[in-house]
Formats: structure tokens, C-alpha cells, sequence
């Protein structure tokens, strides 16, 4: 006998709920609000555990230490900016209502404001799901089949999942790993963050200068033999670690204390845990690193830390975000030698998260505009269309095997050094052409090159979800489709309502000629 399916319809579906979705479906339902005075029927859906908390691997995944706009000192008085610059008006809220001072952000707290945000535009959540099948009809998404005969229509849809799920489900084509450098094979490590409860920020700064004293000492031999172990008996890489522990001027390398987080500048607490580990500080041979923290302090001995990283390919790095990003058994068994050891300097109890922070799975295609790095170099959309402004490094934690060989290959000696962009916000690179009511606000929107490594971070995506989700809301009054909306228009509802943030992306025109020409290299 056919199955019989149980059929709810909705106006608008977010699936996953990683913060840019979510933030974008508040953003589409507070504007179909602002133009008829009543909200869509909007739901939330995603294939993590509600009860666990909502909010992706911000909040499941433990991910307390913000990664925040980084924008250069002379752009920041010439436009009279904050810190961290001018923020899209959806994501300062949230911080606001959060209470995030700069940076650390509470998970439960986190959760609890999302739920909030969500209740308020009436919003419907459903965890615990997996995707069946896509209805599917024309160029269009019609609907989603659960596994547990469930099928939810709806006009709009917003995927915010790291590996970009449900448009896979549907059919858009996904590139594997670092495929836009030809590396299929390769991706980006994965981290597990855990919090420490009882290690203060003054017994941490106790325990690294100590370290520190010890390893730069080549007359203590025990030191010594800790660093050559940590360097798995390379001499050369022995010596580097050490050297890497002073700057220029032959000062230690001390952490450096914020309001709210800690920037770990060295390795020594890393040389420290490797040696009782008894593993390389090498990633490719150990298969798991005690990396330079990022670490938010929530409270005062209650601190959340971003530095355990696993290897993976791509391949895993797809079955972990396909199997709800909860770490496998070794991952765990590698975690416990993290927990003994952190409780050996101090910490009462050491909390590994539920959830694994993955930071990216490939590259959908097919989007209106793709974006690269070398496009971000060159300071993104147009002014006159801009959304907002991002800054951050290229960031590539963990390495991107064999991308050090291409480059020697083309002879760019600088991957290494590339400039930091600063660059404009747009909505091209998250719009699928073949499924023109479907947009994808994730590390795996339609990024080329290195554009995924700064393109990834949370805060510049809620800015691409912040216009989505007004074009969401104009799609669904017009009956038309995410596709069909420029930059332009949702710059002009942005500004009409007051949320426009200060534009001031940057053009670094030689270096991104450079850049332009590596990846185009590689692509062609």
C-alpha cells in the first residue's frame, strides 16, 4: 500500500538552524509584518535536538567566542566606526539581547533569545527531522518529505546548513571540499569546544608564563624534552616552536586578555599538551591538535574554548554535518586526554559541547553571482547596492592540504600574507538560478577560491540573511521568487526603514589582481 503523508503548509521554511537562517526568517516575517500588518506561517526546521537548544553550532556546538568584523584603525576613525564596525541591524540586536559584551557569547542564553525572537513573529520549530525527498516542480521547490511521512509545503525556502542540505536534497550541484582549487579531497579542520569550569584567567596566565620560562630555557632538559616530543623529534621544527614563543623584540608571547575573551598568542600550553599526550604538534600526524585557543570567558572561571582540532577530508567532513555534527567515538577518546589534562592544571570540570563546530563543506554552484576572494579584495558589491561591510583575514584553521603546492606551482610565494579584505555585503552568492525560490546563508554558499575562508564566518552571513529575508517577504507578496530580487532593492527597504549600516568596503586593487590571478588559475 503507498504511503500516506501527513501535509502542513507554511509561507516561508528556514532548514537548519544556524543563526544566519534564523536571523534571516525573523528578518522575512518582520517585513511581510511592516507591509500587512500580520505574520506568514514560518517554520524552522532542522535535524539537531531543540531540547539541546536552538541555534546551530553557535549553541549545540558550543561556539562562545565570536568571530567579529575586523576592520583597520584608520578606516575606523575616518568613518567614526565601533570597534568592529558598523554591524547589520538584525545581528547587533541579537547581541544586545543576548548581553555579548564583545565577543563570548553564552550558549543558553543564546538558545533563549532565539526562542524568544522566534515566538515573537509566531514561528513554528521542528528538530530532530531528516529529509526524505524534495518536491519539486519546475525551477521551483514545492515541498519537503520527511523519513517520518510528514510533508511540508511551502513558497519560499532558506537553507543555512553547513553543507547546504536541503538544496543537495533538491538537486543544486555541490562541490566537495576546496573543489574551486581543484582539491576535491581537502577541507578544513573540525573542533570540538569544551568549556573549563574552575580555571581562572589568572591561574591560566600563571600556568602559560611558566611554560613559557621553561621551554625557552635550553638548559632545563625536562622542558626541552617536552618541546623535541611535541615537535615529534624534528629539530627543525623543535627550534621554530621555540622561536615562535618570543616576538621580534624578544618578549614572551603572553596571551592577551580582553573584556571578555583570550587570544592565546603562542603555543605553549599546546607544546604542554602534546608532550603529556605524547603526539606531534602536527596536525596531518596526530589527526587531533591542542590549537592557540580562542577563548571567551563567561564568566570568570568559567571559560569556552575554540582550539581542539580534528583532521578530516571531505567526505567526513559530509558525513558529520549529514550525521547532526555529533563528534564519532575516537573524536570523544581523543576529548578525554584534553579533559584529563585541563583538570591537571586547574579546571574542576572540563564540558565537552553536543555538537561538533564544522566550518565548512564544499561549495554549491549555480548561484546569480559567485563570489571569490579576489572579488573581496576589491572591496565586494558596489557601494551604491551594498548591504553593509565585512572585514575579516582569510581564514584557513587547520591548513588546506596541497594548496602550498599549487601555489608553488604558479610561484605565488605570499598565500601566507594575503591581505585582509574588507569588502561589501550582497545577497547574488546565496540565490540558486535553477531553484528560484531557494537561497543558501551558509560556508557553503556560492563562494569561489578563497572567498569561503572569510565568506564563512556567522556575523557577514547574517548580513547576506538580513536581505534575504527581506526578499523573502517581497517574493511572497508579489508571488514571485528570492531569484528575482536585486542587491539594490533590498539596500533601498534597508535604508527606508532606518537599518542601513555605514558602507565602506576597501579596493586593494594589486593584491586582488594577484589573488584574481592564483584562482582563476586553478579554476580554469
Amino acid at each position: 500500500m503507498p504511503q500516506t503523508y501527513t501535509t502542513r503548509t507554511y509561507d516561508i521554511i528556514a532548514f537548519g538552524d544556524e543563526l544566519p537562517g534564523i536571523l534571516s526568517l525573523i528578518c522575512a516575517a518582520r517585513e511581510y509584518y511592516r507591509r500587512t500588518n500580520k505574520y506568514p506561517r514560518s517554520l524552522l526546521m532542522f535535524k539537531g535536538d531543540s531540547r539541546q537548544g536552538v541555534g546551530g553550532h553557535l549553541v549545540r556546538g558550543g561556539l562562545s567566542y565570536l568571530d567579529r568584523s575586523s576592520i583597520p584603525l584608520e578606516i575606523r576613525r575616518s568613518h567614526n566606526l565601533d570597534s568592529f564596525g558598523d554591524a547589520p541591524a538584525i545581528y547587533e540586536e541579537f547581541l544586545q539581547r543576548v548581553g555579548v559584551v564583545q565577543v563570548a557569547l553564552d550558549p543558553t542564553k543564546a538558545s533563549q533569545v532565539l526562542r524568544e525572537m522566534l515566538a515573537e513573529i509566531r514561528a513554528d520549530i521542528l528538530s530532530n527531522i531528516e529529509i526524505e525527498s524534495v518536491i519539486k516542480q519546475q525551477n521551483k521547490i514545492v515541498g519537503i518529505n520527511l523519513t517520518k511521512r510528514e510533508t511540508y509545503l511551502a513558497k519560499q525556502f532558506i537553507d543555512s546548513t553547513v553543507n547546504a542540505e536541503l538544496a543537495q536534497a533538491a538537486g543544486v550541484k555541490k562541490l566537495k571540499g576546496f573543489e574551486t582549487f581543484g582539491l576535491p579531497d581537502s577541507e578544513l579542520s573540525v573542533t570540538l569546544v569544551f568549556q573549563t569550569q574552575g580555571l581562572s584567567v589568572q591561574r591560566l596566565q600563571y600556568i602559560e608564563k611558566l611554560y613559557l620560562e621553561r621551554f625557552t630555557n635550553l638548559n632545563d632538559i625536562h622542558a626541552q624534552q617536552w618541546l623535541n616530543q611535541a615537535a615529534g623529534n624534528d629539530p627543525e621544527i623543535a627550534n621554530f616552536l621555540r622561536e615562535d614563543l618570543v616576538d621580534r623584540n624578544g618578549n614572551f608571547k603572553t596571551m592577551y586578555v580582553g573584556k571578555d575573551y583570550i587570544d592565546i598568542r603562542c603555543k605553549a600550553l599546546s607544546i604542554a599538551y602534546h608532550s603529556f599526550r605524547g603526539t606531534p604538534l602536527i596536525l596531518e600526524k596526530s589527526g587531533a591538535i591542542l590549537d592557540n585557543g580562542n577563548v571567551a570567558i563567561l564568566s570568570d572561571d568559567r571559560l569556552s574554548w575554540n582550539a581542539f582540532l580534528y583532521d578530516v577530508n571531505a567526505d567526513q567532513a559530509e558525513a558529520l554535518a549529514r550525521g547532526k555534527a555529533k563528534p564519532t567515538s575516537q573524536m570523544l577518546a581523543e576529548m578525554d586526554y584534553v579533559i584529563q589534562w585541563f583538570k591537571a592544571i586547574g579546571a574542576n570540570t572540563v564540558t565537552p559541547a553536543s555538537e561538533l563546530y564544522i566550518r565548512h563543506v564544499g561549495n554549491v554552484t549555480g548561484v546569480i553571482d559567485p563570489l571569490t576572494g579576489a572579488e573581496m579584495l576589491a572591496g565586494g558589491v558596489r557601494q551604491d547596492e551594498a548591504l553593509g561591510t565585512f572585514g575579516y583575514h582569510f581564514d584557513i584553521r587547520g591548513g588546506i592540504k596541497g594548496l602550498g603546492t599549487r601555489a608553488e606551482r604558479k610561484r605565488i610565494n605570499n598565500l601566507l600574507h594575503l591581505q585582509q579584505p574588507l569588502f561589501n555585503i550582497g545577497i547574488q552568492h546565496a540565490l540558486i538560478r535553477d531553484i528560484s525560490n531557494l537561497a543558501v546563508i551558509s560556508p557553503a554558499s556560492g563562494f569561489e577560491g578563497y572567498a569561503c575562508s572569510a565568506g564563512r564566518i556567522v556575523e557577514f552571513n547574517c548580513g547576506v540573511g538580513q536581505g534575504i529575508g527581506i526578499a523573502a517577504a517581497m517574493a511572497l507578496l508579489s508571488n514571485t521568487n528570492l531569484a528575482e530580487f536585486s542587491n539594490q532593492e533590498m539596500r533601498n527597504v534597508l535604508f527606508q526603514t532606518g537599518r542601513i549600516a555605514k558602507i565602506y568596503g576597501q579596493n586593494y586593487i594589486a593584491q586582488a589582481q594577484e589573488l584574481r590571478e592564483f584562482e582563476y588559475g586553478i579554476v580554469a
